[in-house]
């Protein structure tokens, strides 16, 4: 049996007349990661209305509401969007530009669907602040910067999250994904997205003529060794049954077809679905890379930099069976599904393991089943209106009371 009473659902029909126009504003003005000051008083502003006590942490918002004597129950969503020129067709996309931390131009788009995610937080602060008779404990509900480049949760907790705030016993977060179909949740134990690494690695040579390469050490050559050399620390150097991705997403060098540059630059990502396995990719990248650029005889040391990380969602057994009954009471077994793990990578679990919590962290669908669907990411990423709003609105809300009632 659902632990939203009919007051409840009352409360969801009603707010339905501020949050379509506010999913629609938000998706119209998207802000880009670390810069979503608009956001941010757009969220501050409806929880104090809502009866919040507000913090500002980090770039993000806080809103905490004691409802008496309970358990404590973290909601955090993310509220960046990204640099891409939007082509949804929508009646309300973007034509947002912003400047980003590097001081550059860019299009700015919801493309992966946080808008959705900023008025589904905010619809389920809504539903607990006016029936407050019906529940008791202590919300806290949290609206993230920067998810995108991964800096939004670390920040905030630098900024002095823990400790600012009351402890949760467990946090809570989803995203609208392309599946499962709009209307229904998925949620799974254990492993759930990636943990990721990203860097930059620079290797050296000598500049040279084209036409003496005896003369100098072309780092090209070098790069296309290592390029094609670290593709085996997946296919050789990790157990079959153990997942892992090694990508070289760009490799710059040089600028005229007859000159010999003195210098090359990769790009990397990594990912696993485990610390361990992504330690050993990083580590064997490392290692590869030393042994080419010696057998090159290349004259300088290469350098390595960090430029992105994500830790592993990692989904507490415990929370994970807590919030799949509250979602299955609520929206009944046909409409909670298996959620498979993606090889995409999510900052959430900083927040939990600052405070040391479990956690869980699910998705509801954005699509309409057999409808033609455009990925996250994507400028042509346009989720259906509805029901996917209602859906996100029902399932925050009903996590949120069923981890505040029974517990883990």
């Amino acid at each position: 049996m659902s632990l939203l009473t009919p007051a409840m659902n009352e409360t969801l029909d009603r707010i339905q007349e501020w949050q379509e126009p506010l999913l629609k504003d938000l998706h119209q003005n998207p802000e880009l990661s670390m810069m979503e000051e608009r956001t941010r008083g757009i969220v501050t502003e409806r929880l104090t209305d809502l009866g919040y006590e507000v913090h500002q942490i980090g770039g993000g918002v806080v809103g905490v509401l004691a409802n008496g004597e309970g358990r404590v129950v973290l909601h955090r969503a993310d509220m960046d969007a990204l640099p891409i020129r939007e082509d949804s067709g929508l009646d309300y996309a973007s034509t947002a530009t912003g400047t980003d931390l590097a001081g550059e131009q860019q299009p700015v788009m919801h493309a992966c669907g946080h808008d959705f995610h900023v008025a589904t937080g905010l619809g389920a602060a809504a539903v607990l602040a006016e029936n407050r008779e019906d529940w008791s404990g202590t919300a806290v509900m949290l609206f993230q910067p920067g998810e995108e480049f991964g800096d939004g949760a670390r920040t905030m907790v630098e900024a002095g999250l823990v400790g600012q705030v009351p402890a949760p016993e467990v946090c809570l977060s989803q995203h609208v994904l392309t599946e499962p179909a709009a209307g229904k949740v998925a949620v799974a134990e254990g492993p759930v997205l990636s943990t990721s690494q990203s860097m930059t690695v620079q290797v050296f040579g000598s500049g040279s003529h084209g036409s003496m390469p005896h003369l100098g050490v072309d780092p090209v050559v070098l790069a296309a060794k290592i390029i094609v050399s670290i593709q085996t620390l997946v296919s050789r150097e990790i157990a079959p049954g153990e997942f892992g991705v090694v990508t070289v997403g760009s490799m710059h060098a040089g600028s005229s077809a007859n000159v010999i540059p003195d210098s090359a630059t990769l790009k990397l990502n990594f990912r696993a679905y485990s610390e361990e396995v992504l330690q050993l990719l990083v580590e064997g990248m490392e290692r590869i890379v030393r042994a080419e650029c010696e057998a090159a005889q290349s004259p300088r040391e290469p350098h390595f930099e960090t430029i992105a990380e994500y830790p592993v969602t990692d989904n507490d057994p415990a929370a994970t069976a807590a919030v799949r009954s509250a979602l299955v009471d609520h929206f009944g077994e046909d409409r909670v599904e298996q959620m498979e793990p993606a090889t995409a990578s999510e900052d959430f679990s900083i927040i939990p393991d600052a405070f040391g919590v479990p956690y869980c962290y699910w998705g509801f669908g954005g699509y309409a089943e057999g409808s033609e669907v455009s990925p996250n990411h994507s400028p042509k990423w346009a989720p259906d209106l509805q029901p996917t709003l209602r859906t996100g609105t029902e399932a925050a809300a009903a996590a949120i009371l069923g981890l505040l009632t029974n517990g883990i």
